[in-house]
This record gives structure tokens, C-alpha cells and sequence, in this order.
């Protein structure tokens, strides 16, 4: 593999070193009223040359091209301009005055404890569609990327965002406003679940670690609030090929452009790449699976728009690990997945009221048989299947009051239909949460605003309603510089995996308090923030068996505070270089579960540092991006229970503490046939690197039925490498990674 990472880079660098070399020079200056404008981005429409404005608005930059040509203007403040050159074998200047877009007011957004990544006006944008796919060792998944940001958790072992000390079944993701319950892949214990999503199906994110709105619910740590893309600019065709997998897309654009459809299917497999890399783990079964979605929109007459979005996925895989058990040589377990979802929303306008109505729909089956190898032969095998259907419903009416406030309000249903069978225990859980919301943002000026919500829920299977009120209150200290401060309520129910016998159970609950300061210049933030949470009647469990805990009470609590730092320097200070660093200190504990006092939670570490660089050299078409993550090492326990005098009690049997996670990754990223005029097809490849320098780390520890074994859960596999080609017809998508990456 190595070899061949080699001859990808003497390739970039050939092709390179072959290119013309006759350049012309374009030079000028960009001003919005007698003065100089910086952070424009410059570029020659078609080709791979531009570069930025500096503080007094000039620019300067060199182009082989020749022949007419557009030179376009671009800000986030300020309407694009486009003008057309004629390029020769004389230098070429010219002057551009800009004029202020008229969009949103700049009034100060309330933000505490959430980052928006969907609207790039805002002070609080960080994360674009772009920025996850060049993030290394986020392997293109949404949910990676976010570990990479202050109060996300690198846990490992399961999937989901563990939040500010919070589990990963505490926060909650959404799809234009509908709940989706099946966001990861079936998995088996140990493995995390992989993104089930594309990111390339949503153009941006908001995303909140604590204080969310009061039109989300049953979250008490954090949401993530995903919005996919509206109708495409033009047909085309996709194709990706890698040792791993292959797929293929389309999207078909209606001639008047107000509809489109599209499909793409895939399938993987990693049975080649067990034959090169040494896996810690031993798939005797190697992870498989195939994948299809479908999509439609459509714009009515009236400015409406529907949105459909439909997916299936089937996965496999089997591990076998040296048994903990005396007796027996091995421990076997099997999977078989499949799941399935689909999204219909609406969106019209109403006079001075604006609709939004969606609904979803969502089936996950988990198929997986667990068993024992003693000399070759295979025995006890028992068999844990879960069913569930779960839909959703919600409409939302919104109002203006006026240019900087607002009043929203509707309801939500959430239905769920559960079936367990293990062994001879069979299970079936119902429940439907009713909820209703009403919530308004007060813009008293351009340096003061608040967002007042309160939100009820009623669930049909605990038989009780809770009551939630949320506020937040910003205020812009001076021109960059803005504070918030935000408070809520949050309730979850329990996850239904406990519920196994009589209980008199409620909601779960928890308070969040946010405080934050921020500074957004043109290229940079600087964030802080400060938070406490505190969690009330959390579920108390006693252990059945290995695989079984069953409810008993809402007796638990805890807390979880820290402080949180976040930089980005987007190409302002190092020309083409685009950086963050984010750090989090986080102090948690909690008795719940099966926790025989209050304790650190094994999945929340103390410290945690992230540092992402990106840097696109034009000349040779070449993105290079690396990413490093360090964070404290995570306690661990082995916890049984037993009864005593009719009472149950856990008891702690062994515990320690996690070594310290470190993982240094590196991704390039080679685009050749960016620019040109009259190419049929535009590949993008890939080579990534995740955790290039070979870090041994260790995510948990699993024990036997009586404590005295132990085995490490580790990752799959130590070092990964990646090789693939993602190649798009029709139409060149790599445009957005020449205005992102100048």
C-alpha cells in the first residue's frame, strides 16, 4: 500500500511539473465605497486560478489561460460580480466596486451551545458539506467530523454523539425536521455503526451540544439538525470505485427546473482489505453490505416545495474473539441487518405565514446469533432479533413579526413499535409521544436578542407529560464580539432496551446552563464557552444476565460542567491554509444504570484536543489535510449485581483507567480535470491515512460471567489506508472546492 501511495504522489507531481508555464498576470482592486474590500474571493470562471483580496482590497494572480474569459467577485456580504477579460500576452487590470447584499438584518444570533453550519453568514458557521468530507479521519461521516469540534467525545466502541458527558443514545438527529431513528448501521457489540447518510444529500448542519430548540425533543444531551439539498443545478451522473466498494448515481433535472429525481446504489466489502492490513479483529464473516436510495422534489406554481427522501441497507458480518468463558476456545457472533428509511416534507408560504410539514418513517431489524467454538466445532448459539417501526409526524407554522423577530408553534407525533425475542423471552414496547411547541425570537435591537420556547410531551406508555421551557439571550458586546447566555429543560424517555419487567418509570431529565463568548472576523472565530448540566431521575438498572438490564427506578442523577475553546483560521493568516484547534475539559459524574455509586462515566474523558489543518495547492490540483486527536484516558468498570435480603445491589469488581487516545491522520485529495472547458468527466482521488502513526489504542475492556478474564475492545484495525476515485459526468461538482479552497 504503501508503493502504491507512492506512485499516486509521483503522478501529482508529474503531471505538475509538465503544466505550461506562460503566465499572464491579473491584478486589481475590489471596493465598496472608495474603500478596500478583503476576503474576496477571486477566481477565473472554468479554471483552478484566483486568489483573495488583501486588507486594502488588492489582488494579484497569474493564469495560462488565454482567449475571453469571466473573472468573478465573491463575499458573503456583497452581491456577486462577474466581468469578462480578454487575456492576451499583456497583463490585464481592472477595478471592481462592490454593492451590499440585502439579505438577513445583522442582528446578533442567539447561539449558545449550538453551531450552525448550514448558513455561512452567521457568526457561528463552522462546518460546511466541504469541511467534513477534506477533515481526515472523518472518513466522510458527519457524525466524525463533529468529534473534531469542542464537546463531541471520540468514544469508539458504539455509535452516536456522546455529548458533554451525556451517552450517545441522549442525542437525537434530524432530517428536515423529522426524527430519524436509524442515522447509524446495524453493528455488533464492539464495532460502531457507521453513517448510514451520504453527506453530499445535505448542503448544511445545525448542530447543538446543549440549550436546543424548543421544536426538538427526547434529547437530553444535544441534536443535530440536518437540511438536504434543494433541486440541482444540472444533470449528471455519479461513480465511485474503491478496493472496498462501488457505486453509482444520477440526478435527472426537469427542463422548466422546478423538478428532480435521482437514485444511487452501492455495495462494499472488506475482504480484500483483510488480506493486506492486519486486523485486530477476526471477521470470519467480513463486513458486507448493499445500499440504495431514491430522492424527488419538486417545486409547485405557488413557491411551494416537496421533498422526498427514500433509503435501504442490508449488512453483514460475523467476529469471532477468543472466549472469556472456561470450556470453550471461541466466542462467535453474527450478523444479518437490514433497515430502511424514507422522508416526505412540504415547505409554502401562506401570505405572511410559512408551513413546514414532514413526516418519516423508519424500520431497523438486528439479527444477531451469538455462540461458542470448542476444536472447530460450533455450539450454543442463541439468537437476539429486534424489529422496530417507528413514524413520525411534524408541522411547524411560523410568522414575522418583523425583520429581526419571529413566532413559531405546532405539534409532533412519535410513534414506536418494538419486538425483541432472546431465547424464550419475548418483548413488544409501544409508545406514542404526543408534543406540542411554541416558540419566539425577540429582536429588541441589532445588539439584542432572545429566544423564549416552552415545549410539552405526553407519552402514552409511561402515562405522563412534562413541561419544558427554554430561553436564551445574546448581546453583541462590540463590532465582532458577541455573549450569550442559555437555559432549558429536556426530557427523554427510557431507552426501551431496559424495559424488561414492571416498573413505575418517567421521563429522564436534565437542566442546561450555557454561557458563551464569541469573536467572528472576516477568516476567523475564536469561541468560549462554559456550561453545567444537571441530570434528574435517570434510570437505575440491575444486571439479569451478561447481555440483559432491566429498569427498577428513576432514581439516578448527575451532573456534567467544563469549559470548551474553539479557533478556526480560515486562510487569514497562512495564505491557503485553513486550521482549527478545539479543546474540551469536562468534569462528570453519574449514578445510573447499573452504577453501584455516582462515578465517572466510561464514556466521558476529562480532556480533549483536536487539531484539524487543510491546505489546496492550486498549481497542483491537490488537497492535503491532516487531523490529530488526543484525549485523557476514560475510566472503565466490570460491575454485577446480586440480592441481597430481597433487595438488589450492584457491586463494582474491577475497574481502572483507559491509556490516553491519540490518532494522527492524513487525507490528499487530486483533482485533475478541474477547469477544463471540454472535459466529459470529473474524477476526484482519494488517499487517506487514519491513525498514520500506528497509536494502539484501546477503547473498553469486556469480562467474564465471574470477573477474573478480561479481553481489550480495539479498533478493527490499528492503520487504515484508503484508495478510491469518485467520479461525476455532466456536471463539474468540484466548483464549490474551488470557492472553498482559494
Amino acid at each position: 500500500m504503501k508503493t502504491q501511495g507512492q506512485n499516486i504522489l509521483f503522478l501529482i507531481f508529474l503531471m505538475a511539473s509538465i503544466m505550461g508555464y506562460s503566465q499572464v498576470k491579473i491584478t486589481g482592486k475590489v471596493s465598496f465605497k472608495n474603500k478596500g474590500v478583503s476576503e474576496v474571493n477571486v477566481t477565473l470562471k472554468d479554471t483552478y486560478d484566483g486568489t483573495t483580496t488583501d486588507a486594502q482590497g488588492n489582488f494579484s494572480f497569474e493564469t495560462s489561460e488565454k482567449g475571453t474569459h469571466i473573472i468573478t467577485f465573491i463575499h458573503p456580504k456583497y452581491e456577486n460580480v462577474e466581468r469578462t477579460i480578454s487575456i492576451e500576452n499583456q497583463d490585464v487590470s481592472l477595478n471592481v466596486d462592490l454593492k451590499e447584499q440585502i439579505s438577513e438584518i445583522d442582528a446578533v444570533v442567539v447561539s449558545a451551545g449550538s453551531i450552525e453550519a448550514s448558513d455561512k453568514k452567521r457568526a457561528t458557521a463552522l462546518l460546511s458539506p466541504i469541511d467534513i468530507y477534506t477533515t481526515a479521519g472523518a472518513d466522510g461521516q458527519i457524525s466524525s467530523a463533529l468529534t473534531y469540534l469542542p464537546g463531541v467525545q471520540k468514544v469508539g466502541g458504539t455509535e452516536g454523539l456522546f455529548i458533554r458527558g451525556g451517552t450517545g443514545t441522549e442525542s437525537k438527529i434530524f432530517m428536515d425536521g423529522s426524527l430519524i431513528n436509524n442515522y447509524f448501521s446495524n453493528s455488533v457489540p464492539g464495532i460502531a455503526g457507521r453513517d448510514q447518510f451520504n453527506t453530499s444529500l445535505f448542503k448544511g448542519n445545525i448542530f447543538s451540544s446543549g440549550g436546543y430548540s424548543a421544536l426538538y425533543g427526547q434529547a437530553l444531551s444535544g441534536a443535530l439538525m440536518l437540511e438536504s439539498v434543494d433541486l440541482p443545478d444540472q444533470s449528471s451522473y455519479s461513480l465511485g470505485i474503491s478496493p472496498i466498494f462501488l457505486s453509482a448515481g444520477f440526478q435527472k433535472l426537469g427542463d422548466n427546473k422546478n423538478y428532480s429525481y435521482g437514485a444511487t446504489a452501492g455495495y462494499s466489502i472488506l475482504s480484500l482489505m483483510q488480506k493486506v492490513f492486519n486486523f485486530n479483529t477476526d471477521f470470519v464473516e467480513a463486513p458486507q453490505g448493499l445500499n440504495g436510495d431514491l430522492n424527488f422534489r419538486i417545486k409547485t406554481k405557488s413557491g411551494g416545495f416537496f421533498k422526498y427522501y427514500g433509503m435501504f441497507n442490508s449488512n453483514k458480518m460475523g467476529v469471532r474473539s477468543e472466549s472469556l468463558e472456561p470450556g470453550y476456545d471461541f466466542s462467535l457472533v453474527k450478523l444479518n441487518g437490514k433497515n430502511t428509511f424514507h422522508n416526505l416534507s412540504f415547505k409554502q408560504k401562506f401570505g405572511k405565514y410559512l408551513l413546514n410539514v414532514g413526516g418519516s418513517y423508519s424500520y431497523n431489524r438486528s439479527d444477531l446469533h451469538f455462540s461458542t467454538e470448542t476444536n472447530d466445532i460450533e455450539s450454543n448459539r442463541n439468537q437476539l432479533l429486534t424489529d422496530g417501526n417507528y413514524l413520525n409526524f411534524k408541522a411547524v407554522v411560523e410568522r414575522k413579526i418583523n425583520r429581526i423577530s419571529a413566532l413559531r408553534g405546532g405539534f409532533e407525533l412519535n410513534n414506536t413499535d418494538e419486538n425483541l425475542n432472546f431465547e424464550a423471552v419475548q418483548k413488544n414496547y409501544k409508545d406514542l409521544i404526543s408534543s406540542a411547541f411554541l416558540e419566539t425570537d425577540l429582536g429588541f435591537s441589532n445588539a439584542l436578542s432572545a429566544k423564549i420556547g416552552v415545549r410539552a410531551e405526553h407519552s402514552s406508555f409511561l402515562g405522563k407529560n412534562n413541561i419544558a421551557p427554554r430561553f436564551a439571550i445574546a448581546y453583541r458586546l462590540a463590532k465582532d464580539w458577541t455573549t450569550s447566555l442559555a437555559y432549558g429543560l429536556f426530557y427523554q424517555n427510557p431507552e426501551s432496551k431496559y424495559i424488561n419487567g414492571p416498573a413505575n418509570l418517567g421521563f429522564q431529565k436534565s437542566q442546561h446552563y450555557i454561557f458563551q463568548v464569541q469573536r467572528a472576523s472576516e477568516g476567523r472565530t475564536l469561541r468560549f464557552e462554559a456550561f453545567y448540566k444537571k441530570y434528574d431521575q435517570l434510570i437505575k438498572t440491575f444486571n439479569v444476565n451478561e447481555q440483559t438490564q432491566t429498569a427498577l427506578n428513576n432514581n439516578g442523577y448527575g451532573y456534567a460542567k467544563g469549559v470548551e475553546f474553539f479557533w478556526r483560521d480560515n486562510k487569514k493568516t497562512f495564505e491557503n491554509i485553513d486550521y482549527w484547534i478545539s479543546y474540551s475539559y469536562l468534569d462528570s459524574k453519574r449514578d445510573f444504570l447499573n452504577y453501584p455509586v455516582s462515578l465517572q462515566p466510561s464514556f466521558a474523558a476529562e480532556h480533549t484536543l483536536s487539531a484539524v489543518a487543510k491546505r489546496f495547492i492550486p498549481e497542483w490540483k491537490l488537497g492535503v489535510n491532516l487531523s490529530y486527536t488526543y484525549a485523557k484516558g476514560r475510566p472503565f468498570y466490570d460491575i454485577a449485581s446480586t440480592v441481597e435480603n430481597g433487595e438488589a445491589i450492584n457491586y463494582t469488581r474491577n475497574e481502572g483507567r483507559l491509556k490516553d487516545y491519540n490518532a494522527l491522520n492524513f487525507s490528499i485529495n487530486y483533482l485533475p480535470n478541474i477547469g477544463k472547458k471540454d472535459a466529459k468527466a470529473f474524477p476526484v482521488f482519494v488517499l487517506s491515512v487514519s491513525n498514520i502513526l500506528g497509536s494502539k489504542n484501546v477503547y473498553g475492556y469486556n469480562f467474564s460471567a465471574d470477573g477474573s478474564r478480561s479481553s481489550a475492545i480495539v479498533p478493527p484495525v490499528n492503520t487504515f489506508v484508503f484508495i478510491g476515485a469518485f467520479i461525476s459526468f455532466g456536471v463539474d461538482k468540484t466548483d464549490d472546492a474551488i470557492n472553498n479552497n482559494l
